[in-house]
């Protein structure tokens, strides 16, 4: 059974900070998965609205100014290793996320109110389950949302990445298979990391801990636009499933 959220769904996401970044580099470097009835469940319809920009006061924040240096510093780190195309982007800093469900392989989501292509968003997660021997579960990002709901998932299993496509013509989502590197890890519950997914093009790249687990090639041919999304994905039906927190939300999208 589904317990009830720590935070209210329908109020924990806002934009806090906006901040647009241009760095002036002009020359970048370059299982089959089951099939439940509800693996995608309705989104909420209510989404929060960005709030506005904060006004800089005379009197710098000095804490706020370390906080952004080292959000530069992460954009300068994956374009050097070639993750992002250029550095001329804007950031988003989004408020914690809290959640339990408990539906035996299905997962929920909520969309964030931004639409991207390339990007990378990073959150500290922290999960449990119920069950201790439970199936795969854990915190994760959904991309590429359209408007018939279909898009791609990537969760952080204790075990492994668990990255999923799920198309409306067969109704359920299916195993995307890494490219490079294993997609392994190992956790015991309760469990946390830092997880950093990014998209460039047709490629993406899963961060644990700051290190690359695995990267994927994208369906070719499949609009990569749309809307973004926080999620949870229950291994149980026990009790609260699966819960999910993310601390340190924040998201990079390249200006246009």
């Amino acid at each position: 059974m589904q317990r009830k959220t720590r935070t209210p769904i329908a109020a924990f996401v806002s934009v806090l900070i906006l901040v647009c970044l241009a760095c002036g580099i002009s020359q970048p470097t370059p299982t089959s998965t089951p099939k439940p009835p509800s693996t995608i469940t309705p989104t909420p319809t209510n989404t929060p609205r960005p709030s506005p920009t904060p006004r800089p006061t005379q009197t710098p924040n000095l804490a706020a100014t370390q906080h952004i240096e080292e959000l530069i510093d992460e954009v300068q780190t994956y374009y050097e290793k070639g993750y992002l195309a250029t550095t001329d982007g804007r950031f988003i800093e989004l408020e914690d996320f809290s959640y339990d469900w408990a539906q035996l392989g299905s997962y929920k989501f909520l969309r964030l109110p931004v639409s991207a292509s390339d990007f990378f968003l990073s959150a500290h997660f922290k999960w449990n389950s119920a069950l201790k021997t439970s199936g795969t579960s854990g915190c994760g990002f959904i991309f590429g949302v359209q408007p018939n709901d279909d898009h791609y998932a990537v969760f952080l299993d204790r075990t492994k990445i668990e990255f999923r496509i799920r198309n409306l013509e067969l109704g359920y989502s299916t195993n995307v298979k890494p490219t490079r590197v294993t997609g392994k890890v190992k956790f015991d519950y309760p469990a946390e990391a830092d997880f950093t997914l990014i998209v460039k093009g047709d490629y993406a790249y899963v961060l644990v801990n700051g290190e690359v687990i695995s990267e994927y090639t994208l369906l070719q041919g499949r609009e990569l636009r749309g809307e973004l999304g926080l999620t949870v994905l229950s291994g149980t039906n026990k009790d609260y499933g699966t819960r999910c927190e993310m601390t340190d939300l924040h998201l990079w999208i390249p200006n246009k």
